[in-house]
């Protein structure tokens, strides 16, 4: 019988963005089982030998295999990366009405597997597949889990750290709204270290022109991979583990993850970008920050934004 204090982890895709998922969690060593499946049972199986074979360099042993939807039965978390990729030219939202069909089926085969646990959705357009997940499963929204805005507010502290020269685990900023062009820096709220971030730009001899083009740079960051490289991955992978390392190991982190408003920013019944606490539980709590007027504003067409796509796939 199945030790249930085991944590296991079930990615659905083994495209490059759910490889870079797996490889980030093997050489952090976060969970003790690690399930591959896809469509292309083969590659599920390649990909899982691969990675077996790192194992005597891994932090901590992972057991790792190619398998079923029954698998998912018995696992803490279902990270979804599953789905047709962003093309150069297209919009995350132009995904939506290909993945909703595509992720209507996976979610039921995983239900029926008797899953209980938590989903973490990757695949783009982000929020409105973590909504699409929660409707079919039907599992508490505190349990459904979008990547959000995690890799958006990744990006804004890294560069912000390359254009101040601090270290980006001490800059602290977030982006929120839509993962995608709706999206919005919370620059009312932004700090380096604990200086606010008007004082830093003042002390530095700069204005706001110089953040409105840092921020232009993070949202169209997507548009440069691709155009140069096909697809982006690596980040988003390591954003995932993050996550998974808040849940698996109780941290009550705040991330910037797709989460459900009921009533928060005087929104509802929508999965969007928003700080939440993270742990073994799913979403403890969604963190209503104060917002200035014009952020306030951004976020409310943001959300506008993405009721009007979904509501076609519904």
């Amino acid at each position: 019988m199945r030790n249930e204090k085991v944590d296991r982890v079930v990615l659905i895709g083994t495209g490059a963005v759910g490889c870079s998922f797996a490889y980030s969690m093997i050489n952090q060593g976060v969970a003790e089982e690690l399930v591959l499946i896809d469509v292309n049972e083969m590659k599920a199986e390649g990909e899982a030998m691969d990675l077996n074979h790192g194992m005597p360099f891994a932090p901590s042993p992972i057991k790792v295999w190619s398998g079923k939807y029954e698998d998912c039965g018995t696992a803490d978390l279902v990270v979804i990366t599953a789905g047709l990729a962003q093309k150069p030219g297209e919009t995350r939202l132009d995904l939506v009405e290909k993945n909703a069909e595509i992720f209507k089926a996976i979610v039921k085969n995983v239900m029926d597997s008797g899953f209980h646990g938590i989903f973490l959705v990757a695949t783009n357009p982000v929020d409105i597949l973590t909504y699409v997940t929660w409707k079919e499963s039907g599992l508490p929204k505190e349990r459904v889990i979008g990547s959000g805005t995690t890799l958006d507010s990744a990006r804004l502290r890294y560069m912000l750290g390359d254009y101040f020269n601090i270290d980006t685990r001490n800059v602290h900023a977030y982006i929120i709204g839509e993962h995608g062009d709706t999206e919005l820096p919370v620059w009312s709220q932004a700090s380096i270290g604990i200086e606010p971030i008007n004082q830093a730009l003042a002390r530095k001899g700069a204005d706001n022109d110089c953040l409105n083009g840092i921020f232009v740079n993070v949202r169209d960051t997507a548009y440069h991979i691709i155009e140069r490289k096909g697809a982006t991955y690596y980040g988003i992978g390591m954003s995932l583990v993050r996550v998974t390392k808040a849940i698996l190991n109780n941290e009550n982190s705040i991330l910037t993850v797709s989460a459900y408003l009921d009533g928060q920013y005087g929104e509802d019944d929508v999965y969007i970008g928003v700080p939440a606490v993270i742990n073994r539980h799913g979403i403890r709590e969604v963190l209503e920050i104060q917002l200035d007027n014009a952020e306030k504003e951004q976020f409310a067409h943001s959300v506008k934004v993405l009721k009007e796509t979904m509501a076609p796939v519904l």
